[in-house]
Order: C-alpha cells, then structure tokens, then sequence
C-alpha cells in the first residue's frame, strides 16, 4: 500500500461528523481500516466470499466480486461487442486497445446504473500467454510472447481503470495466475514449472499491468503448478503483490476452493482447505454460487480451532474494502463517473471503434496472385458457413446488431450473393414414414411431413470432426435440444453447455442416427405424436433417419463463384464448438469441409479468397490457397472490418501475435509447458512456420535497407530478480538502434518495423530470437524513414540457477537471477520474426 493510517490528516470538526471511510481527502489505506474497525468479526468473515452481505447500519450495499469484460460488457445483455482479445493484439496498437477497454469499462458502469449489483470488480483481462494454439481459451489471450501478451494486458487495464487519480472507472483482476494454458483436465492437471520458464515466460506476462498500476487484482488459475494448487501457492503470489505498492486484491476461480478437497485433494478438508487459501493469499472466495454460507463456515470454524488468526481474515477483507474504495463506491458525488447511465451503451462512438478496431486487426496472410485489394470487383461471391453469420464467443455480451461480410460486402460492392455452403437435407423418420418438420416460430418439431420440401428442409452444416448443426428453412432457426421435445428455435449455438449441436452415426443401409451432444442422448421420435426428443441411451434404440440431399451445399458454392468477378470464402469455428472453456482442441487442423467448400470456390473461381474467421491459428497442410485473409471473430462490427481491408478502402495493417505453425508437431505438446525444450513459440522455433510472428502483408511492397546502432556495445546490467519490462524503463540502460524502411510501391503502406535480438552462442541457453521493440510507420509511396527503436539490455537475461542474490527472499522462487551473458548479439529488423533482411552486431561486455 502506499498510504498507512499515520499518513491520515486531523479531521476537521465537519469531517469528525462523517466517517473517515467517506472522507474522499483520506489516504486509501485509513479509509479502508476506519471500515474494517466498524465491523463485526462475523461481518468481517462474511466479506470473504464473492456475495459480500450489506451492512445497513454502515450504509454498505452488497456486493461482489466479478464482472466479465473481456473484448467488451458479457453476460449484462446489450453491450458493445468487440473482436476477440487474440484479434485486438493483431493490431499492434496500444492506444486503441485502451479505448477498447474504456468503452467496455464506461459501459460496465452503465449496467451499474441499471443495476447496483453489477460489480466494478472487472475480471479481465486474461494475460495467460498463447504458447500452444491448442488451448480452449485461445481467444481469450493476447499472443505467445509474454512480453507482448503484459503490453496489450496493460493498455486495456489502462482503459478499464481509466485516468482520475483517485477513482478507477473499474479495477481489473488480471486472470489466470499462473501457467494456466490447457482445458483437459484443468482442475488437476499440473503444469510443470522451471524456474527458467517461470521467470522468463510466465510472470512478465501479469507484471506490466500491476506495476503500472493498472490493475487492482488477480484471478488464480485452476491448475497445480509444479503439483502444488495454484490456488495454495503463497510464494508466487506474494511475488505478483510485491510489483506494486498498492494492494493487489485475489479471488479464486470459480469452484476452485471446494477442488483444493474434491479433485485435487491436496487438503483433508474444506476447513483446511479454507486455511490454505487465505494464509497463501487469498481474498475472495469464488465457490458455491452465491450462497456464502459453507465458505462462512469453514472460515469460523477454521478461527475457533486456532488453525488461523483473525489478523489473517483482516488482511484479505482489507485488501477487498480497497478495492471497493478505489471504484468510489463510498465517496458519494465525488465519484467522477456518477454521471455515466444506461444512455452510454452502444454510443456512436463505440460503433466507430469497433469498426475502426475490427479493420486494424484483419490480417493478410498470403496475396501471392495479387488478387487483393478487390477494388475493382462489383459483383461478388461471400460463401461457406461463416458468409453472412457474426459469431460470440462465450464471454461476448449481446451486441446491439451485428453486420455480416456478406451484408458488408453488399453495401460496399453494390451486390454480393451469400450462399453457406451447407447442404439442404430433408429427415424421414424409418419409424412413421414421415418427414421431419418445423413450424415458422421452430416451437414445434416432429416427424409429420409428406414431401421433402418447405417445412421439412434442414440446413446442415459441419463444422469439422462429425460435428453438425441444422438450420430450419421454416423457422430460419437452429435445431436444439435444450427444451423437451425438441424446437428449432435456437438462435445461435450457446450456453455452457451447448444445445445445438449433433453428431451422425451412418448406418450400413445409408441412413443417419443423430446424437445430440449436449446431453449424450440419440434422438427418437415419439410414437404416434412424431415429437422429436434426445433421450435414447443406445444406438439400438435411436431413430433411423433416411436423408435427401435437396441442394447441394458444394454444388451451390461453386455456381455462386463462377457467376462472380471474386469469391470471399469465409470460413473457420463457431467459438462454442471444438475449442473453448473446458474443451481444448481436438487437432490444429483446419476442418475437412471447410477446406472442400474452398476448393469448391476456387476451381470454379481463381479470383477466391481464403477468408478464416476463427478464434486460433490453423495449420492449413494440403489446403492450396494463394489468398489468405484472417480475422478473429470480430463482434457486431465484423463485416465492414473485413470488408474494409478486402476492398482496399483501409489499408491492411494487422499483423499475427501468435504463429501459424506449419505442422501440427511444430506447436509442441499442449501439456509441456517447456517452451525451450520443444522449441516451441517464435521464440524458440528452429523452423519456419507457416505464418510468422509479426507476420502481415500490405497492398504495397516496403524494403529494410539498413539497421544501425550507434552505440554497438553496453554492459551487461547486474543479476536481478527484477523482471524487465517490454519497453526500458527509467532506471535501466538503453540501447537505441536505427532502422531504415522505404515504400518502394504505389499505394501507403501501414508497416510495424519489429526489432529482434538474435543469440549467438552463449554458456546458458538463450531464445534463438527476442522481439525487443516496434513502432507503426504509415509510409506514402515512394517514402523513406529512419525509425527509431530502443530497448534495454536487460530484455537478454535469461534465468541462472547458480546466481544467488545478497538479502534476496529466501524462497524456492528465488533461487537463481536473471542474468544476461555477455557475448556478440545479433541485432535484426524486419516484418516478422522470420523475415529479417538486416542485421547488425550488438556487444554485450561484462558489467
């Protein structure tokens, strides 16, 4: 903390009348122990849990912990939806990330207004690296680089917290500390830590944001680390609230404190269990709901047996009663954002950003025809199942509207036809003989058709490995499962635990049994009503559809591209499916029908352009495209983003934070969280992947015609515990290079000179490459700029268990330093990690 009770000024004969925790002229830190002193040790108890009770003697409303705000407002219904956190760091803009995370956080205040519950408390955002694609969550995260992955965590704390010196517009708890990256098995798994990966590519990544001071929080992550919860680990958190003078408050995932005794069973107890958490650091429980009677419980029960002491529940709800200080919740009309209301939702400035931001994050990936811009086409093709259809991922809010590339695409060429790619089938049921049918509001579906036709048409589309959704032609609606019997009223796929989704079991004879997924259970139908419901337990007892193809989904793409001057094939995973929260990737592969509704396109159209819209990175073995275009799901303004850049109205400027592998073994295995050792990441990679790091192309051609630094040797700085940041900081050397890049094309180009640090060969083992600075260039054609980059030597350590650091904490966690070797650097400039024309030397001289 950086104020103490003794920094506190008398109290003026007014402000002796009014409680020093309302007094917005006291230091954080009294304010907070005035409201710990007035209450009750039950009261005090009561605060640990995430619904914290009023106190309506004191005034205090209740409260909680927790609101989701990752790319934008979720779960609070309408609210501004931006691209996912994978596609913000696509555009390599920390400004804009910033007025990302302010629009999010001025709208999480709007739903405060409309509801006093919605807690400032923000958990977001999530600054777990992208190590390995295969991650469920990889949307969630920013890139692979841990350095990178602090610099776009900070600039969007910087937004969520805002600017007043003494109120955070919302305070962000950065999640999920700590090595947090696969789904299989989370809550038991363990990631196994060196010392090495921790210090270099685990704790940069959460310490940008917390010692800037733009983060009031931290989420602890399921998983064990090293066989330890990292829910009971009180080293590692002590090291995250030592980067910052002030409190850093830390909650539990949810359910985690009941796992500690039920999955993980490192403790005999929930009493213990209780006693674990809060004495390694913890503040807030996130367990059983709302209901904060069994964390209430343990916590007394753990005090009546002397297992902890009460000073030990007072530092955590202190660290809780300042974090509901900094949000003003006490402070009455100084609050600077009182005034924000329902009426700054969907504002017409937050629809410019989210325009402006979908459009700087879309990535050029390949332009090898030059097919790209389509400037000059006025009738074009959008095709496959994501043509006109703008996807949520899990912590999306619900966005205002939503326009689809295929809408886009018709607004700025003048005409486009959509067509999904999804063959149209009818269902005829082997038990009544009927066709499967829905009414125009999907309420009701049963197997009572004469005709395949009309009502009884099924849109199916396969989303990769057997997994399918169907669209009804007469309600316009997915078929779902999460009402009995069965409707076909879905509007989208959803929930945490998906109800639309179905996988087909081919029967020798040709006909499908469907099963719903979402419960495990066949579909049948009725007999004598025809409802159709998903309860069979057995194939044996599922029902036999006989299936029509009434239009081919293939057949359609293909008449569609060949009627069009170009084709947009738009095409990647619904955020729900194959790949999220408690469901890690099945395979790196871009799905089968994805990639036969492209060749469909391109053979009968070589004007095509592969457009992914997905949350992660594909290996696209086997799949020929020579136009490749990607985006993340971009929210409710996706299509005129995408459009933007395809049309050549915006200039391509977004460039890859994660690596496109070339193989599926170039990304490592997903549960060996040794980067190093499997030459995993950009960082380590000893071959090229398919798309680089930093990868991007423009509509123009810029050459690197020269790297310089003026200075080319500098000491090493002395061993240190102290993490570097990405950029240097006040106290820390620097070394300044010049890099040379000229526009040698006919259009402006939007290029991000990168700088990386080569190894040479060093006792310790080094990253083959480091990325140590950037900078955006807009170059005219023709133009030619020296860009300045600097960077500090201390980006080189690397972690040596042999240094031991005079009066360093005594801990396993600090047991070696950072150090950096001396030793011939090279130093190199280019557009990624993997193109760098030109390179210099850099002398690293002992310190």
């Amino acid at each position: 903390m950086t104020d103490t009770i003794q920094d506190a000024a008398p109290p003026s004969v007014a402000e002796a009348q009014t409680p020093v925790f309302r007094q917005v002229d006291q230091p954080l830190a009294a304010r907070a122990r005035d409201l710990l002193d007035r209450l009750t040790p039950d009261e005090r108890i009561a605060m640990l849990h995430q619904a914290a009770p009023a106190v309506e003697r004191l005034g205090m409303p209740a409260w909680h912990t927790g609101c989701e705000a990752l790319h934008g407002v979720a779960w609070l219904g309408r609210a501004t939806v931006f691209p996912q956190s994978v596609g913000l760091a696509a555009t390599w803009d920390t400004e804009l990330v910033r007025r990302v995370g302010e629009v999010a956080a001025v709208e999480v205040r709007a739903k405060r207004a409309e509801n006093p519950l919605v807690s400032l408390n923000v958990w977001a955002p999530v600054v777990n690296t992208l190590r390995h694609p295969g991650w469920g969550r990889n949307e969630e995260g920013y890139s692979e680089d841990p350095h990178i992955t602090g610099v776009f965590g900070t600039a969007y704390s910087r937004g969520l917290r805002g600017d007043h010196p003494r109120v955070w517009r919302t305070v962000p708890a950065l999640k999920h500390f700590l090595a947090y990256n696969n789904e299989t098995d989370r809550s038991v798994t363990s990631s196994e830590m060196s010392l090495r990966t921790l210090h270099e590519e685990e704790l940069p990544a959460f310490r940008d944001a917390i010692e800037a001071g733009v983060a009031g929080g931290m989420m602890l992550a399921y998983n064990r680390v090293n066989g330890v919860p990292a829910h009971t680990q009180p080293e590692l958190v002590t090291e995250a609230r030592s980067w910052s003078d002030e409190s850093i408050a830390v909650v539990s995932d949810a359910g985690a404190p009941t796992f500690l005794v039920t999955t993980q069973r490192s403790q005999p107890d929930h009493v213990h269990a209780a006693v674990a958490l809060v004495t390694s650091g913890l503040d807030s429980f996130t367990d059983n709901d709302a209901n904060a009677a069994p964390t209430i419980g343990y916590v007394t029960e753990a005090l009546a047996a002397g297992l902890m002491t009460t000073d030990d529940v007072d530092q955590a709800v202190l660290r809780l009663l300042e974090l509901r200080l900094r949000t003003g919740e006490f402070d009455g009309d100084a609050d600077p954002y009182a005034g924000i209301g329902v009426d700054d939702i969907d504002a017409p400035g937050s629809r410019e950003l989210a325009r402006e931001a979908v459009a700087r994050s879309v990535v050029v990936l390949r332009n090898d025809d030059g097919v790209l811009p389509l400037s000059r086409a006025s009738r074009v093709a959008v095709v496959g199942p994501l043509a006109d259809l703008v996807l949520t991922d899990w912590y999306a809010g619900t966005p205002p509207y939503a326009v689809g590339i295929g809408a886009a695409a018709a607004e700025r060429f003048g005409e486009a036809e959509v067509v999904t790619g999804a063959d149209t089938i009818a269902l005829r049921a082997s038990s009544n003989g009927r066709y499967v049918v829905s009414n125009t509001d999907g309420s009701v579906v049963e197997s009572a058709g004469d005709a395949a036709a009309g009502d009884a048409l099924f849109d199916v589309t396969d989303w990769g490995d057997g997994i399918l959704t169907l669209r009804s032609h007469a309600s316009g609606l997915l078929l779902t499962g999460a009402k009995w019997p069965m409707r076909a009223d879905a509007t989208r796929v959803g929930e945490w635990v998906v109800q639309e989704s179905f996988r087909k079991h081919v029967h020798a004879d040709g006909t499908w049994s469907l099963l719903h997924l979402g419960s495990g259970r066949w579909l049948r139908v009725f007999r004598d009503s025809g409802l159709l419901a998903a309860e069979a337990v057995t194939l044996d007892n599922a029902e036999r559809f006989g299936v029509r193809v009434v239009r081919s989904g293939a057949a359609a793409v293909a008449e569609a591209a060949g009627r069009a001057d170009a084709v947009i094939v738009a095409v990647g995973n619904d955020p729900h499916l194959l790949g999220r929260e408690t469901e890690d990737r099945p395979h790196l592969r871009l799905p089968a029908a994805a990639a036969e509704v492209w060749r469909a396109a391109r053979e009968a159209n070589p004007r095509a352009v592969l457009t992914i819209v997905s949350s992660y990175p594909y290996v696209l073995e086997g799949v020929e495209a020579k136009t490749v275009v990607w985006s993340s799901h971009g929210g409710q303004e996706l299509g005129h983003g995408v459009i933007d850049v395809l049309s050549g109205d915006v200039e391509p400027s977004g460039r890859l934070s994660q690596s496109w592998p070339a193989t599926e073994a170039q990304a490592g295995d997903l549960f060996d969280y040794d980067t190093l050792r499997q030459g995993a990441t950009y960082r380590h990679q000893a071959k090229a992947p398919a798309f680089a790091f930093g990868h991007g192309l423009t509509y123009t051609s810029v050459a690197y015609e020269s790297v310089s630094i003026p200075d080319a040797a500098t000491p090493a700085p002395a061993p240190t515990h102290r993490h570097a940041g990405f950029a240097p900081r006040a106290d820390e050397s620097v070394v300044n290079a010049i890099v040379q890049v000229r526009n040698t094309g006919d259009r402006d180009a939007e290029e991000l000179v990168q700088l990386y640090v080569l190894s040479s060969d060093l006792p310790l083992p080094a990253p083959r490459r480091v990325l140590v600075a950037y900078r955006r260039v807009r170059l005219a054609p023709g133009e030619s700029r020296d860009v300045e980059l600097s960077f500090s030597p201390a980006r080189l350590a690397v972690w040596d268990d042999a240094v031991r650091l005079a009066g360093a904490v005594d801990d396993w966690l600090h047991e070696g330093a950072l150090r950096v070797q001396p030793g011939t650097y090279t130093v190199a400039a280019g557009p990624s990690a993997w193109d760098l024309p030109v390179r210099t030397e850099l002398e690293v001289t002992a310190g």
